[in-house]
Parts: structure tokens; C-alpha cells; sequence
């Protein structure tokens, strides 16, 4: 199943679910009406995943385009062309290429990272949750065993993995909600627990890369998050009601001083 395939496949999935936490359901209702508008951030992100798990097919899904000056008649025919014979691969520059090449190597010398990303790759699963009825789905990256373990594993971009510069990312995305559900998605479909880990890489030069093993308590807690957002998501489908930040009792927030907050 490609990626496209997957994303048009029946169930809630991890990211639809987060807007729900991290923002409100009346932000995921806007959002399933309103797909976001694509950006190069989010193309390059597409590529990124594919050059580091999936090289051997990368070509399949992705272009390099021509430097041409699409200001001149020949060049306005040349782009054109080129567009015409690669309908339906993404188009990325030659920059973006190398600069995907060089994060793949850094990860390929990197013998932690290089370990846990040899695995299953983009392997969907679905499943209907049984305490809500709801049909669910999602993508790990990566299955993977070290040391006799079986891990999901997600590869992430990010700014920087400094002490606890990934930590922070882990907060405010909702990694951990993720690793519960995709854990939780995992386990429906092969009844096997298994561990989770990420695999973080800077966007920037010299790509460093850090590899996070999630504990226990972790995983639980997001477990618990992904409880709280498919119930949450089951109740606002059943009522048709979906609530903004004010909650679904539409109750008034209050403003409190710094010193009350102590």
C-alpha cells in the first residue's frame, strides 16, 4: 500500500486524533473539511522519510527538476515537457537532493541509528477500537528488532537534538500520544508487545542524529492520551457536537495572576 493509498484508507489517523488534544475537536473538524494546503517544508519532509527508508524506490515518487529559465520560450517548453513525462512524482531540486544524500549517509555511518531503521518499513495497520467502535489506522515507519527486541520505530526531522531540545519537540507534537496509539495498532493486529523508539536527525548541517528509546511509563502514558483522544473523538461523532477550547460544557476560562499560579 503507498502512502497515498493509505492516507485515503478508512480510519482516524494518529494526526487527526492529535488535532483533537492538542487543539480542540471544532480544530479537527475544520481541518477534515479543509485539508491543509501542501507547503515545501511538508514536500520535503515527504521526501526525506523516502530517501532515508525507502532509497531503492525513491525515483518511483520523486524527481529531480531541470534548471531551466522558464522565462524563455525554450525554457517554458522544456519545463513543460518535463512536467508532462513525470506526472505524478513530486518535483524537488537538486539542492534538496543532495541535501537528502547526505542526511541518508550520516544515518547509514551512524551504527544506532543505522540498526534500529533496518526493519519493515511504511507497513500500514488497521483495526476498530473496541470499547468505541472506531476505525483506526496508522504507519509506523519502522518495525524493527535490536538485541533480540522488537521496536516501532519513527524517524523525525527537528531543529536539534541537543539535551533536551528533542524533549521539548516531544511535548508540544505529541510524540508520546503517537507512540501510544501506533504501540496500540501494533498490538490489535499481531498481539505482540513491543517496544517503541525514535530515531531523531537535525534539518541542518552536519545532520546529527540521536536515538531515543521510549520507557514504559512513556508508552503507558500515551496509551492513556490516545484513550482520552479516541473517546473524545467517539463522543463529538455521536453528539455532533465538536467543542471549541471552552470545552464541551462551554464553560468561561479565568485569568489568574502569577502569584495565584505559585
Amino acid at each position: 500500500m503507498t502512502n497515498k493509498e493509505y492516507r485515503q484508507a478508512e480510519g482516524i489517523s494518529r494526526s487527526e486524533l492529535n488535532t483533537i488534544l492538542t487543539k480542540s475537536p471544532m480544530h479537527f473538524l475544520y481541518e477534515s473539511t479543509h485539508p491543509k494546503e501542501d507547503t515545501p517544508a511538508l514536500a520535503f519532509g515527504r521526501a526525506t522519510h523516502k530517501a532515508v527508508l525507502e532509497p531503492e524506490t525513491f525515483s518511483e515518487e520523486f524527481v529531480v527538476a531541470p534548471k531551466v529559465d522558464k522565462r524563455t520560450k525554450e525554457g517554458k517548453e522544456t519545463w513543460n515537457k518535463f512536467i508532462e513525462e513525470n506526472s505524478g512524482r513530486e518535483v524537488i531540486t537538486e539542492e534538496d537532493l543532495e541535501t537528502l544524500q547526505d542526511m541518508k549517509a550520516v544515518i547509514d555511518h551512524d551504527i544506532h541509528a543505522s540498526t534500529f531503521l533496518n526493519g519493515i518499513h511504511e507497513q500500514s495497520y488497521f483495526w476498530t477500537d473496541a470499547a468505541t467502535g472506531e476505525k483506526c489506522k496508522v504507519r509506523p515507519d519502522c518495525i524493527a528488532e535490536v538485541d533480540g527486541k522488537k521496536y516501532i520505530v519513527d524517524y523525525k526531522t527537528t531543529d536539534s537534538c541537543a539535551d533536551g531540545a528533542f524533549e521539548r519537540s516531544v511535548r508540544k507534537y505529541g510524540y508520546k500520544f503517537q507512540a501510544g496509539m501506533y504501540r496500540e495498532g501494533y498490538f490489535q493486529n499481531t498481539f505482540e508487545d513491543v517496544g517503541f523508539a525514535f530515531v531523531a536527525q537535525e534539518k541542518t548541517a552536519p545532520y546529527a542524529v540521536r536515538v531515543y528509546i521510549c520507557s514504559e511509563e512513556f508508552l503507558a502514558e500515551g496509551y492513556a492520551q490516545f484513550r482520552e483522544a479516541i473517546g473524545i473523538y467517539h463522543e463529538c461523532k455521536t453528539s455532533n457536537h465538536y467543542w471549541g477550547y471552552e470545552g464541551p460544557n462551554n464553560e468561561i476560562s479565568e485569568l489568574i495572576g502569577e502569584e495565584e499560579r505559585e
